[in-house]
């Protein structure tokens, strides 16, 4: 599906992108000529799995489905809430909207939180090629979103998780993925290994 990305930030809770969604969280998507909205990543994706004809992205029995499901939710509610969220909030919005400095202790609690995160990365790459079984899934993705967004704002420690670096690298390299790392900010810049494909 063509798009074009239209930047919103969240905080302003506009009008407009309260049509879309009306919790206003990212993302959302409205294509006009078909009348279709939808807000919610997970929504969303499982859309594209039900209407794309490619590779299925939540695949493989029931049980790996339901892993799939089960991991695609711990990176969109528990690290986002651990680690996207906190630095979102103090590096981005205290910055761009209360012109104020981050709350130390908050950074700090957030890295450790990924720290935890990534550890966990490392047992599943241990023990399996991708996060949720033997092919890439939805479960990768929604990881590396998450990730993305924690190691823009330099809120990723990568020291002593070499099974997670490996693999986000993995998935850094791939074409599909290539344009997000090459995507600034206003304002704030990421930590130069960001779009390394080898860091």
């Amino acid at each position: 599906m063509a798009y074009d990305l239209v930047r919103e930030n969240p905080w302003e809770r506009t009008e407009a992108f309260g049509k879309l969604s009306p919790a206003h969280r990212t993302p959302a998507i409205h294509n006009p000529d078909r009348g279709v909205i939808l807000a919610d990543s997970r929504a969303i994706c499982e859309y594209f799995e039900e209407t794309v004809d490619k590779s299925p992205m939540i695949n493989g029995t029931a049980v790996n489905r339901a892993e799939i499901r089960r991991l695609v939710a711990l990176f969109d509610e528990n690290f986002y809430a651990d680690v996207t969220l906190p630095l979102l909030e103090e590096r981005m919005k205290k910055r761009l909207v209360y012109r104020s400095p981050p709350d130390s202790k908050r950074l700090r609690d957030s890295m450790r939180l990924a720290d935890e995160h990534l550890y966990y990365i490392d047992y599943l790459i241990d023990n399996r090629p991708w996060l949720a079984g033997s092919t890439m899934s939805l479960a990768d993705l929604a990881a590396a979103a998450q990730i993305s967004v924690a190691d823009y704002l330099g809120g990723i420690d990568w020291s002593g998780h070499e099974q997670a670096r490996s693999w986000y690298s993995v998935f850094k390299s791939r074409p599909s993925f290539r344009p997000l790392l090459s995507e600034r900010m206003d304002v704030i810049q990421p930590p130069s290994h960001y779009a390394d494909v080898n860091a």
